[in-house]
Formats: C-alpha cells, structure tokens, sequence
C-alpha cells in the first residue's frame, strides 16, 4: 500500500511540478491557481494532522503523568507554533502564486 501512495504522490507532482519547467518563460494563470490551491489545502492539512498529533500525545503524556504537565505543556506550545508557521508559509506562497494569475 506504501508503494501505491508514493507511486500516486510522485504522478501527483509530477503532473504540476514538469509543465513549471517549461521553455515557455513562465507559469500560465491557471497553473498558478491550481497551485495556489493545492499549497494552502495541503499545508493546512498537514498542519492539521500535525498539531492534532501533538496535541494528543501532550494530552497523554500529562493525563499518565499529571506531575509532568510544566515540562510537557511549553515545549508542546513551542512546537504547535512550529507547525503554525509552516501552515502560514503555505498560505503565503499561495498568495504570492494568486497574484500571478
């Protein structure tokens, strides 16, 4: 199962990822669009699964361990604000590709 997602994620870029390298001197204004959205659903939801992940095994760790909770709580803040960032990343290339369109 493994083989058949990495087969159907390299197709999946490789269909948006080869025409960017074209001769023609750019991105056409449908591919940016295209692009633009697949860079904000796709990083918000990794984003999403990220944090949810997070969150959880803090969540966890503090309900097996309720004296722990000051050394778990801060470095899960610290690391939900990592993935945050990539998720904002993501929607500024998106809109720096909208305005190529």
């Amino acid at each position: 199962m493994k083989n058949v997602w990495s087969l159907f994620s390299f197709l999946f870029v490789s269909m948006f990822a080869l025409p960017a390298f074209a001769a023609d001197g750019g991105i056409n204004g449908s591919a940016a669009a295209i692009a633009a959205g697949l860079a904000i659903g796709i990083g918000a939801l990794g984003g999403a699964l990220g944090q949810g992940r997070a969150a959880a095994a803090a969540l966890e760790g503090i309900a097996r361990n309720p004296g722990a909770q000051n050394k778990i709580f801060t470095p899960m803040i610290l690391g939900l604000a990592l993935i945050e960032s990539l998720v904002l990343l993501s929607f500024v290339i998106a809109i720096i590709l909208t305005g190529k369109v």
